[in-house]
């Protein structure tokens, strides 16, 4: 129920969704190795592809300059500069800083068609993109689990 509530406001868990397995991701490891690398709610969100609970996360309401790096593998992933305030709850960015970093993949989770952001080079997930971010900014809201990144203060 949490999950379906969850879903509605466009970032939630995907479940463990099978990535293409033809991908050659560089620094891909088995669940066991990121278990031992990951706390537990890194592990969660981003091996499990779960969620947080809107606006009780960390960087939803973070104001300070600095840039989104992958909690995985430290690549910066996000900038404070391209950071908005949708209103969801979670930490919603109009674009990567560095395209490359990520990708965009198709989610059919829980009935729903949507796209889910993985970290390229290792298949974990990160969270979603939707088309109803800023206009002028490019339209795009990458609305990110704050268990798969860290922020690093400029």
């Amino acid at each position: 129920m949490i999950v379906s509530v969850l879903a509605a406001f466009g970032c939630d868990n995907t479940n463990g969704q099978s990535k293409k397995a033809d991908v050659k991701r560089p620094m891909a490891k088995p669940a066991a190795e990121w278990k031992k690398k990951l706390t537990p709610n890194e592990y969660e969100i981003m091996v499990n592809r779960g969620t947080e609970p809107p606006y009780k996360n960390a960087y939803y309401d973070n104001h300070e300059k600095g840039v989104y790096v992958s909690a995985a593998t430290g690549d910066v992933l996000f900038s404070s500069a391209d950071k908005f305030e949708s209103g969801t709850g979670w930490p919603s960015f109009v674009k990567a800083v560095d395209a490359g970093k990520i990708e965009v993949v198709h989610d059919n989770s829980y009935g729903m068609s949507r796209d889910e952001v993985i970290e390229k080079s290792t298949g974990l997930h990160l969270g979603h993109v939707f088309d109803d971010g800023p206009a002028d900014r490019g339209g795009k809201r990458y609305c990110m689990n704050s268990g798969a990144l860290k922020f690093v203060k400029k």
